[in-house]
Formats: C-alpha cells, sequence, structure tokens
C-alpha cells in the first residue's frame, strides 16, 4: 500500500534494491521490499518513455505472483541519461511523458515510478541543461503524480548534496526520497563515509542525511543509500565479492575508525587503492538508520552482492532489526 503524499503515518521501514536491466540475475524478494528497475528513459522526441530490456522488467514483475507485496518501480533515468530538461521544459511534451508513465504503470503492472534525473541544472553527466530546471522538475512531478494517481508510488533519487530540487514545493507529490549517499569520493577519499574523518571529501552519509533535512524532506520520507561496490585508483583490480576484498594479496585491509568504512591500501605505496563496504559497515549504516529513525534503506545494485547474499541479507536484518 504507498504511503499517502504529505500524510502522517509513518510507514514500516523499506528495503528498495536497484536491479538492472543489463544484468541476468533475478531478484530474491526474500531480503526486499522495493525493486527500483533501472534503467526507463525519455525517449527520442522527448514525449515518452522507453524502457531497456522490456523482457527483464517483465520477468521481474512476474515474482509478484508468489510475493504479492513486494512494491517494483520503474526507475527513469540513471547517470548520463538525457532529454529530461528539454522534456520538462515544454508543457505539452512534460503532460504527455507524465501520460506515458501512466501507461507504463498499466501495461506492466507496475507499483509506481522512480525519477533519477541527474542532476536538474547540471551538465555534469554530458546532458542538457537549464537554469529553470529545478522548477521544471516540480512541474513534472506533479503531471506524473497526476497521471499515475495517488495510489501509486512517485519517489526519486538525489544526490547527497541536496541540492538541483526544491524539496519543500516536491512534498506533497512524493511518497519518498532515495539519497545517493555514495560516489561521495574517490581514493585516497572514502565514497561513502558515514561520518567525517581527515579521509573523507566533500560529504558524509550523516551530513547527505542532515542536508536534506534542511532542505525540507520529512524524515519519514527519506531512504540512505548505500553502494553494493567500491571505487577503485587507477589500476586495481575491484574484487567481484567485497566481503573477500580484505583477502587480496599486495594490499593490506584498513578499518577508518572514525568514518567507519573500511578500504585497502597498497603493500608497496602504502596509499588507499580502494574504498567499499563490507558487512561491518553496512550493519553500522542500517543501525543509524534505526537510530535517526527515517523510512529506511536503498542500494546499487543488487547485482554487486556476492552468490550468497550476504550484502543484502546484513541490510534487511540490521533495518528491520530481525536479528
Amino acid at each position: 500500500m504507498a504511503c499517502t503524499p504529505g500524510g502522517e503515518k509513518e510507514p514500516q521501514k523499506v528495503i528498495v534494491a536497484y536491479v538492472t536491466s543489463w544484468s541476468d540475475q533475478m531478484p530474491d524478494p526474500q531480503y526486499i521490499t522495493h525493486i527500483n528497475y533501472a534503467f526507463g528513459h525519455v525517449n527520442d522526441s522527448f514525449d515518452g518513455v522507453r524502457i531497456s530490456n522490456e523482457d527483464r522488467l517483465r520477468q521481474i514483475v512476474a515474482i509478484k505472483n508468489s510475493t504479492p507485496d513486494l512494491k517494483i518501480l520503474l526507475s527513469i533515468g540513471g547517470w548520463g541519461s538525457g532529454r529530461f530538461s528539454e522534456m520538462a521544459a515544454d508543457e505539452k511534451l512534460r503532460k504527455s511523458f507524465a501520460q506515458d508513465c501512466q501507461r507504463v504503470v498499466q501495461e506492466f503492472n507496475l507499483d509506481g515510478i522512480d525519477i533519477d534525473w541527474e542532476y536538474p541544472t547540471s551538465s555534469l553527466a554530458n546532458i542538457s541543461s537549464s537554469p529553470e530546471d529545478t522548477e521544471n522538475y516540480t512541474l513534472l512531478m506533479r503531471d506524473i503524480r497526476q497521471a499515475i494517481g495517488k495510489d501509486k508510488l512517485l519517489t526519486q533519487a538525489t544526490a547527497a548534496s541536496a541540492e538541483y530540487m526544491d524539496h519543500k514545493a516536491l512534498d506533497q507529490y512524493l511518497d519518498f526520497t532515495n539519497i545517493m549517499a555514495y560516489d561521495m569520493g574517490n581514493p585516497p577519499l572514502h565514497h561513502s563515509a558515514l561520518y567525517r574523518s581527515d579521509m573523507v571529501g566533500k560529504y558524509t552519509a550523516e551530513e547527505a542525511l542532515q542536508r536534506h533535512i534542511d532542505a525540507g524532506v520529512p524524515k519519514h520520507k527519506l531512504v540512505l543509500g548505500m553502494p553494493f561496490y567500491g571505487r577503485a585508483a587507477q589500476g586495481f583490480q575491484r574484487p567481484r565479492d567485497l566481503t573477500k576484498a580484505h583477502e587480496m594479496t599486495g594490499y593490506t585491509a584498513h578499518w577508518d575508525e572514525v568514518a567507519l568504512v573500511p578500504y585497502l591500501t597498497n603493500d608497496t605505496t602504502g596509499v588507499m587503492v580502494f574504498c567499499y563496504e563490507n558487512l561491518q559497515s553496512l550493519a553500522i549504516k542500517c543501525q543509524f538508520i534505526v537510530e535517526k529513525d527515517i523510512l529506511g534503506a536503498m542500494y546499487w545494485s543488487y547485482d554487486g552482492d556476492n552468490e550468497a547474499g550476504d550484502l543484502r541479507r546484513t541490510v534487511y536484518e540490521n533495518v528491520m532489526q530481525k536479528k
């Protein structure tokens, strides 16, 4: 059941997993409450939705046959996904796009739409932008909400900085916000630190959460994102299983006692070459979510987990307090 936009009732905790169109791994719904299918895009004519790998989306939606409480949304956007600025600036194109969101929700039996425009007013991802994007983004979310109705979910993914959007104006249209509290740095700095140490760059997860609260997002509509991947220095071969990263030959594993995340240094140079999450850091972030009394956790992406599902199980058990 969708929480009512702007409503007072605090919903149960959520676990949002981004599931990619390019993976062939089928998600196990045991440890998740929501799937964001990545990605849909603004189509070439700026007036509708193009979905990557529609057959895979149908396969994932079929999971609801055995797990009817699972919520599945189409996430539209992603880094480098363009045509948002042009579409949102034109009332006719914007409303057509919103109506096509409704078509997609109905045709694929979805529970809603997640918008991942990275980022309004910015061309960092080599896409078009305009100073009017922030206002037009609000109009876009209004139009999508009107098109899909109040009983479907409408969510968004946001930068750690909480920039680019008018969060107070958006609140009436949104069910919740997924904070991308990762990619906040590169070695020799952490990319997903919880707290600030001398190895942290611009933002931490704690600061990202506070910036969203200060920007006007209600706590009960905030979902903290975490990465099921690490960021590497040039030339470093990333480990496939993050739970085994500390075993890599030629590197030394460390734990930042302040930032509360692990990292690896090169044995020859002593310099950080890999920053990532492990079971300990994920559990601590999830306990932070519970202590801060926010809505839940999100991760990018499901296929970054190992075969045993250790990462997703850790997130679920600690957010839902199932241990």
